[in-house]
């Protein structure tokens, strides 16, 4: 499972019109056209770019080049602690997804940026939050640690919480409710997912919302769970087949095939 969890502006009916365009744009999986509308003068804006693109890289498997070029602007444009740990936390997020979907194993790399990210980033700030979710996938999907894993979705958790942070809750509830399904906690794990999805429907987050009724299509029974996995793959189709890791969590078994 691949999530990326960058949070941002523009949900929010009275946020700037620029940045509402460009969460418009990302939510459905035009990455390069929101990151085209961003000015290039300031560590803020670079650093957002590249987050963009960092994020396609890991919806769609392709862009890597043109994240690279964005990640070394924003690293080469910071000034202040706190922008170059937001930075170094992209530079793990993009080491981790090159990682994740087999492009090269670059997990010491992800887990030396996000420790440098830890020690730039102070505790208590709104980045900290997005940085340990991001420990949490490194725990959860390259180190095979659940118990690392859900004591850092449940920091990040407790942190989006203050900082109202619905996008980046929308993705631990989701990772939270996917470590409960591991255990066979069924209610815990159709809660979580329920709740994931009622955030991204609400802030609109088109490529986010399939991956969460596939999710939440693993805790129903049926016709429940065909119709939500129907509707994913109604919305996955919308927007030319991203996330690209979805399409094998949407087709049905074969006939008579074992399931794990």
């Amino acid at each position: 499972m691949a999530d990326s969890a960058v949070s941002g502006n523009g949900t929010n009916s009275g946020d700037d019109p620029l940045q509402t365009a460009v969460w418009r744009l990302r939510s459905r999986a035009c990455w390069a056209d929101a990151a085209a509308l961003l000015p290039t003068d300031t560590p803020a804006c670079a650093l957002q770019r590249a987050a963009l693109m960092v994020e396609r890289c890991l919806y769609t498997e392709g862009g890597w080049g043109e994240a690279e070029d964005a990640l070394r602007t924003a690293e080469a444009v910071a000034r202040t602690d706190e922008e170059r740990g937001a930075a170094a936390c992209e530079r793990g997020q993009l080491a981790y997804a090159a990682t994740l979907h087999g492009v090269r194993d670059r997990a010491d790399e992800a887990r030396a940026a996000l420790g440098r990210a830890a020690a730039l980033i102070p505790p208590g700030a709104p980045g900290r939050a997005l940085l340990d979710f991001r420990r949490g996938l490194l725990a959860e999907n390259l180190t095979r640690s659940p118990q690392a894993a859900r004591a850092a979705y449940r920091r990040a958790h407790a942190a989006a919480t203050a900082h109202t942070d619905p996008l980046l809750l929308s993705f631990t509830w989701r990772h939270l409710a996917g470590l409960a399904l591991r255990d066979g906690e069924l209610a815990e794990a159709r809660h979580g997912f329920t709740e994931s999805l009622r955030i991204r429907e609400e802030l609109g987050y088109l490529v986010g919302t399939a991956p969460a009724l596939a999710s939440l299509a693993e805790t129903e029974s049926e016709p429940e769970a065909s119709r939500l996995r129907e509707e994913a793959g109604r919305l996955f189709r919308l927007l030319g087949g991203v996330p690209t890791w979805l399409a094998a969590q949407l087709t049905p078994p074969a006939p008579g095939a074992a399931t794990a």
